[in-house]
């Protein structure tokens, strides 16, 4: 997929620990034109995309070119995946967050549940018309967002999206990219990502709050 060239008259929004792609592709859709950062190299990435360590990017005067920040850190040391191993793994999250309060700049931070924030919004594919996708992300915020929404609601069996995928089901990629939203990634990529659709709707509360600052 070819990087998406930017709009000088949309608002910049730095993607870190952004994997990808599939949170900012979400941001470029509510209408961002969007950065990424994230210490792997992501050749699928359809934006601009910067090689590091984020929270380096945080503590740079270059963090002040951007309109808003939204930060992905690694979940193993909460996942339900993981539980078995997450003393193997450091909590990047709270170290981030303290980062974007020095900052000072709207922020969003994604992770899942049970990680240790506060849940402004709780969001899964049911929500969006993601067909069977079963999968809740917590998202916080820099202005305490807030909205009421149906609990989740899945009355067909879910899919469930992994990593390393179902090799011996025929189709299991074409179906797990249509339940995401995500139509430029491998397998391992797939597993990782945050559906585009979350964050459109984040993006939009997002804007919102910009709106509200500039009055």
């Amino acid at each position: 997929m070819n990087a998406i060239v930017p709009n000088a008259a949309r608002p910049r929004l730095l993607d870190l620990f952004c994997g990808a792609g599939g949170a900012a592709m979400g941001y470029h859709r509510a209408g961002f034109d969007v950065v990424g950062v994230d210490k792997e190299a992501q050749p699928h990435y359809p934006f601009e995309f910067h090689q590091g360590d984020a929270r380096l990017f945080l503590q740079m005067s270059w963090v002040h070119t951007f309109d808003a920040i939204h930060a992905s850190p690694p979940c193993q040391a909460f996942s339900v995946a993981t539980q078995h191993a997450r003393g193997n793994h450091d909590d990047l999250l709270t170290p981030t967050r303290t980062l974007l309060e020095c900052v000072g700049l709207p922020w969003v931070i994604e992770n899942v549940p049970g990680a240790p924030m506060r849940a402004d919004y709780k969001l899964c594919g049911c929500m969006f018309g993601l067909g069977r996708l079963q999968r809740q992300r917590w998202f916080e915020t820099s202005w305490h967002g807030f909205e009421m929404r149906p609990p989740c609601h899945h009355p067909e069996p879910a899919i469930t999206i992994t990593t390393k995928g179902q090799p011996n089901r025929t189709g299991y990629a074409a179906e797990a990219a249509e339940a995401l939203g995500i139509d430029w990634m491998d397998m391992r990529e797939c597993g990782l990502a945050v559906p585009p659709a979350y964050t459109e709707h984040i993006g939009r509360q997002l804007l919102e709050h910009l709106s509200e600052r500039a009055a």
